[in-house]
């Protein structure tokens, strides 16, 4: 894998895709700075080595061109302030002014364009695009994982003109790329995929892939009921879709076929209402009387998923056990997360992916005592699913 340690930066100008999509509060301030943070020893490779940077990013979803509200200005500080150094800003990233400002870098200099997706041109990966983006360097660093499963100009397209020698990932897309595979190619057996969230829509796909790695998938989260209620048991109001019970049997099929031990929670916590203020008890999880939701794996199954989780070798966490935001139907995720923990502790692999295993994970302030945290969810699921990204294969299958 190609990194930027494979480059000396010395009198060369990088452009870099970062992931800045950071979360901004009414005063348009940072308020979680996790990304910044993690592309910063990037940059300071390049800067170290004497070369110059022009970031390129985007934020938000604008919808109708330049927004205030999602210029990349408002984050300058906080990134000149991560990084040490002083970061220039332009307010375009394919004006005159914008080319003038990064030919005119000089080593150790920084400059951030404003956000690309004010052009349409982004998203649709258009190629005139991407090829004025690449005039802003003299290498391309895609150090941005979060989006590398877009086709778009900048996180693609734009590889295609910079030679091989000339363009590479940094350390966070080294990171994401070394972990997936790690789990995916070489996995130690056994093999444990934690799969929960609300909806088996979302993991379908996830779930058919992880078929052929792994020995274990454990499911929790809403979209267990589904699973329950293809087989005939009682739900009560829980979450289900009920235009996927036939697909949810066909996964528990598949998985018998593999000799894939596809395991499902045994007993639930029920509440009458969603809230956390609601009336709560365990029972079944297929015997779930009328009127009453399912909102967290109960304490057997949270057992039995411990015993699984500690003897694996290998564990890919993908979505919460419960309702785990509200404290009495936090338990399944809680006790995963610190069962996914001892099982690191004892020489166990650990990738925790996706928006809300990463929530968890540090709702427990438990990330340092797991092997990886993936900062991509969609982007990780997609690399899961399809084998490959386009922002992966831009620099890998050049």
């Amino acid at each position: 894998m190609k990194t930027v340690d494979s480059i000396n930066f010395a009198g060369q100008r990088a452009v870099i895709r970062v992931d800045f999509n950071v979360p901004l509060n009414d005063q348009f301030q940072v308020t979680d700075l996790t990304r910044i943070k993690a592309a910063i020893p990037t940059l300071k490779k390049i800067l170290n080595d004497g070369g110059s940077i022009v970031l390129m990013s985007h934020l938000g979803r604008p919808k109708e061109g330049p927004t205030e509200k999602y210029s990349l200005r408002h984050i300058v500080s906080s990134v000149s302030e991560q990084l040490g150094t002083a970061v220039q800003f332009v307010g375009d990233c394919i004006s005159e002014e914008a080319f003038s400002k990064s030919a005119s870098l000089k080593a150790g200099e920084v400059v951030l364009l404003e956000n690309l997706r004010f052009y349409k041109d982004e998203e649709k990966g258009n190629e005139a695009f991407a090829q004025k983006l690449s005039e802003h360097g003299t290498v391309y660093v895609n150090d941005a994982f979060g989006t590398a499963h877009r086709a778009h100009a900048s996180t693609a397209v734009i590889a295609k003109f910079f030679t091989t020698e000339k363009k590479c990932f940094g350390y966070v897309m080294a990171g994401e790329v070394a972990s997936i595979n790690k789990v995916l190619t070489s996995a130690e057996k056994p093999f444990t995929a934690i799969i929960g969230g609300a909806k088996v829509s979302d993991k379908i796909l996830i779930i058919e892939q992880l078929m052929n790695k792994a020995n274990n998938i454990l499911i929790g989260g809403g979209m267990a009921f589904t699973f329950i209620k293809a087989l005939g048991g009682q739900i009560g109001k829980s979450l289900c879709e009920e235009d996927r019970l036939d697909i949810a049997k066909e996964l528990i099929e598949k998985a018998k076929a593999k000799g894939v031990n596809l395991y499902l929670p045994s007993d639930a916590v029920i509440a009458d209402n969603f809230s956390n203020d609601a009336a709560f008890k365990t029972c079944n999880i297929d015997a779930i009387p009328d009127g009453w939701m399912g909102l967290d794996i109960g304490p057997e199954s949270v057992k039995h998923y411990g015993e699984v989780i500690k003897a694996s070798r290998t564990i890919l966490w993908n979505g919460p056990m419960g309702v785990f935001e509200m404290s009495n139907f936090e338990n399944g995720t809680r006790q995963a997360a610190y069962d996914i923990v001892e099982a690191t502790k004892t020489g166990a692999y650990s990738l925790i992916g996706g928006g809300d295993s990463v929530a968890a994970i540090n709702k427990y302030n438990l990330s340092s005592q797991v092997s990886y945290v993936s900062t991509g969810g969609g982007a990780l699921l997609e690399y899961i699913e399809q084998g490959s990204l386009p922002g992966v294969e831009a620099i890998e299958k050049a």
